[in-house]
């Protein structure tokens, strides 16, 4: 069954991020991450510099097919054979419960909290189970 992990009070989402897809994939996940296409930009380019020594391979989902196979982690799109999805924020669309895991990723905004709820209560109804963490600590610390 997936599991749906809501990472709350992230200072700064895209600096987390950054660090969450780095340990994923070190751990050989595939990931896709989802979200505005504001925030998967501001994504793109936090993992282009936010380690100098510790590149995490990732794509763009509009990139060949070829790369998109190979990249651990894609960005703003689902990709088969995924076992993780990230998600930044917006509407959620495709099925879930073909993930291992759903990790959301919610700042600190009012607005974001809001409708990180809804979301909460969308994956409530469709039976996944729900965990509740508080990284507004973590999101403090440099990558």
């Amino acid at each position: 069954m997936t599991e749906v992990a809501f990472h709350v009070n992230a200072v700064d989402k895209v600096a987390y991020t950054c660090r969450l897809l780095r340990k994923a994939a070190a751990t050989g996940s595939r990931v896709v991450v989802t979200g505005e296409p504001d925030d998967l930009a501001q994504l793109d380019m936090g993992l282009w510099a936010f380690a100098a020594l510790e590149f995490v391979p990732h794509c763009r989902a509009d990139a060949p097919a070829a790369i998109v196979r190979r990249s651990p982690v894609v960005l703003g799109q689902t990709v088969s054979d995924a076992s993780v999805r990230v998600h930044l924020g917006g509407s959620v669309e495709g099925d879930l419960a073909r993930f291992d895991r759903v990790i959301e990723v919610v700042g600190e905004g009012e607005s974001e909290r809001s409708a990180a709820r809804a979301r909460w209560k969308q994956y409530s109804a469709q039976g996944f189970s729900l965990s509740h963490h508080d990284v507004s600590q973590s999101g403090r610390r440099h990558a």
